[in-house]
């Protein structure tokens, strides 16, 4: 991952872990409406959904946790937060929030300097 110059070592740092998580978790969530959930209801399958969605269910809590820490630690906009939290109930939120909230830290960098 490419690192942002105006953040310290330790703000990268948990830019970088919140980006992890977040890929983890909006990966999980993709297999459990994708795959298990189609396994449980159109083939008869539920172990499935109990397992995916459990492994879903820490990495969302671990998710909103890391997210958490990394607003403070980090200083991210106002928006951040509410948009990171609403992220991770949409089909690929994690993936686009990652997206933007970059974006923006990049274009803060570019104000600053």
């Amino acid at each position: 991952m490419e690192q942002t110059p105006h953040l310290t070592d330790k703000q990268n740092s948990a830019l970088k872990n919140l980006t992890i998580m977040g890929y983890l978790e909006g990966t999980s969530f993709l297999l459990l409406l994708g795959i298990a959930m189609p396994l449980k209801y159109m083939m008869g399958i539920p172990e499935a959904v109990k397992y995916v969605g459990m492994a879903h269910g820490v990495l969302f809590i671990a998710y909103i946790v890391i997210l958490m820490g990394s607003t403070i630690k980090i200083k991210m906009p106002l928006w951040a937060m509410p948009a990171g939290v609403l992220g991770s109930f949409l089909p690929f939120g994690p993936f686009i929030f990652d997206h933007f909230l970059k974006k923006s830290l990049s274009k803060n960098e570019k104000i600053a300097a």
